[in-house]
């Protein structure tokens, strides 16, 4: 764990006593942020000035969703918009026709809950398969956020599909915009106790951070709105300018590292006793993944571990996180505005003493804990309470019926009508049929083989994660989840002729630089940077504890396999017993080691030669 040692204390003093100007001060606590704290004249960025706008997150929606005469809304109410857990986009694969038709767009929302630790009831699966059936394609879609998301839910449908998430006693608040989004935990209750424990945390976090406005039920599900209008509203924690970018918390149980907890702006450790009962927690803060091409000063960076905190002030520690964040972070630049960068200025202990401050206590130094891998844990599992547990692979997520192959949808439908435990979404895009009763696994394993639902995957695809990018992502810059699949399986080849077949190692894709399957701390990361053309990006950790480094930039997609190919065979020879794939690229020479953000961009390339077997 050298990786997240926390700076040395000389370092951190000399970043504390000279840095950047703080956009805010501390704000009064017995009174919410004012326009005068906020504004800071016309310096801030240009969504500060839209939240600021936006009465508690109003904006012009309401207006815009009569605006028939077509299926978008402002830009910036297509910002607002995020925080109701929702993201205007278009289907990119049509523009060209369009275009020459001279026709608008076709335009549609993306819709992503907020599903606490991803876990829902049978009775809410079924609310929501019949969501997607009714307005979103026949398709979901779980994401590397631990909880799902539509695709193509078309502006008219939007109050329909919102009260239809709300009867199921589930909503999209917060679930995108600059506020604390999904809370993530681990998922499989192998150790149930400590699993359990996970799940409350990431409840009650996501709950105390939940925005206190009645925009959304006003909104979309035509609430009434506060007496005397908003001046009468008032966001305890946020303010009225919320936070300067996105924030993202998981709770992890060693061994597993399945929510990738170094990639997140905050994070919590289960450190378990001799029985796997939680004692405490460690606390990691100052971990993201996204970056913009060509532009240095942004880069990916995992978090360090902070301190340890027992559970009763868990949740004082994560408010005081954030809100430490909400008053030095960067709201002149987002590109600069996460907390990682936050850390990068004022150093690891500046930042532990404000909270510190804030929570009117010392934290205890971190305890040891040791995670052995990133992914999931597929097939059949028996907790230590006597349940079962069923990981099923869903190809990045997609949760739909293919033609001649799976039937996802249909599939998970027939579970959920005689299933009596719960559904569990993975941090992997992965789902659970978890709590089963020992009386039951027959049943439940014939449907599976009935619907031909994977159970499992070879290693490179059980390893793997892709996010959405083309046809409905604006931000694309190359397809990811429908390219990857055919990737893999040129790589599964070149990977059995080495003898390395059921090898384990990582591989995510994305579309763009913006790293939402996280590929930054994959063992093979593939990053959009044009139609076909991707950097790659390899020498991560398996266990997700380290960064990757830039191998070779603007790669074609017919020549990735060719590329790696000589590393697989020279892996193969030279691997020392157990060494993973990440691990051995360093040690053998071929690429850099990162050691954190800022080192990201240095020493890029092939460190030296290589030649096919």
């Amino acid at each position: 764990m050298d990786d997240h040692s926390p700076r040395d204390d000389a370092d951190a003093q000399a970043l504390a006593q000279t840095p950047a100007a703080r956009v805010y001060e501390t704000p009064p606590k017995d009174r919410p942020i004012t326009d005068a704290e906020a504004a800071r004249a016309a310096q801030l960025a240009a969504n500060e000035h839209i939240k600021i706008a936006s009465g508690y997150l109003r904006g012009g929606l309401a207006d815009g969703l009569l605006k028939h005469a077509t299926g978008a809304i402002s830009e910036d109410d297509g910002q607002l918009v995020k925080f109701h857990g929702m993201y205007m986009q278009d289907d990119r694969d049509l523009r060209p026709e369009r275009t020459k038709k001279k026709l608008d767009k076709a335009y549609s929302f993306m819709i992503r809950l907020r599903i606490a630790g991803g876990v829902i009831s049978p009775k809410q699966w079924l609310v929501l398969d019949d969501i997607a059936v009714t307005y979103a394609g026949s398709a979901l879609r779980a994401t590397t956020r631990q909880t799902f998301q539509y695709h193509g839910v078309i502006k008219s449908n939007l109050k329909r599909t919102m009260a239809a998430i709300d009867a199921a006693l589930l909503d999209t608040i917060a679930a995108c915009g600059d506020v604390n989004r999904n809370v993530m935990a681990a998922t499989n209750p192998a150790q149930a106790g400590a699993h359990k424990a996970a799940h409350t945390l990431a409840k009650d976090i996501s709950d105390s951070l939940l925005p206190k406005t009645s925009a959304w039920r006003e909104i979309w599900l035509d609430g009434e709105r506060v007496v005397g209008g908003e001046e009468e509203e008032v966001e305890p924690v946020y303010g009225r300018t919320y936070l300067p970018r996105k924030f993202k918390i998981v709770v992890a149980v060693p061994p597993s590292n399945e929510v990738d907890i170094f990639a997140h702006d905050l994070g919590f450790i289960a450190i378990l006793d001799k029985k796997n009962q939680v004692t405490g927690w460690n606390v990691t803060v100052g971990g993201g993944m996204g970056m913009t091409h060509g532009e240095p000063e942004t880069f990916p960076r995992t978090a360090d571990v902070m301190g340890f905190v027992k559970p009763e002030d868990a949740i004082k520690v994560a408010e005081a996180v954030m809100t430490v964040q909400r008053d030095w972070g960067n709201r002149k630049n987002r590109k600069n505005a996460r907390l990682k960068y936050t850390i990068e200025r004022y150093g690891l202990a500046a930042f532990r003493a404000e909270v510190e401050t804030r929570i009117g206590k010392t934290l205890g130094e971190p305890k040891p804990f040791t995670f052995t891998n990133n992914g999931d844990r597929f097939g059949w599992t028996e907790g230590d309470d006597g349940r079962h547990h069923l990981t099923l692979y869903v190809p990045s997520g997609r949760i739909k019926d293919y033609e001649d192959g799976p039937q996802f949808l249909t599939g998970l439908r027939a579970i959920a009508q005689v299933h009596e435990g719960d559904f569990r979404l993975t941090a992997n895009q992965n789902v659970i049929v978890a709590n089963v009763p020992a009386e039951k696994r027959a049943e439940i394993e014939a449907l599976v083989d009935q619907y031909g639902i994977t159970k499992g995957a070879g290693a490179l695809r059980r390893n793997s994660i892709a996010c959405v990018a083309l046809p409905t992502c604006g931000l694309a810059l190359a397809e990811s989840e429908r390219y990857l699949p055919d990737l893999m399986t040129e790589l599964e080849q070149s990977l059995a002729t080495h003898g390395l077949a059921e090898e384990e190692i990582t591989i995510r894709s994305t579309g763009c630089p913006n790293g939402c399957a996280r590929p930054f701390i994959a063992e093979i990361g593939l990053v959009g940077r044009g139609p076909e053309r991707y950097h790659l990006y390899l020498g991560a950790a398996f266990d997700g504890s380290r960064l990757s480094k830039l191998y070779k930039e603007d790669v074609a997609a017919s020549d990735i396999r060719d590329t790696l190919d000589p590393l697989f065979a020279d892996f193969a020879k030279g691997r020392n017993p157990g060494e993973h794939f990440g691990d051995y690229l360093i040690r053998a020479g071929h690429v850099a080691r990162t050691i954190n953000g800022p080192d990201f961009h240095d020493r890029t390339g092939a460190l030296k030669p290589v030649g096919h077997a």
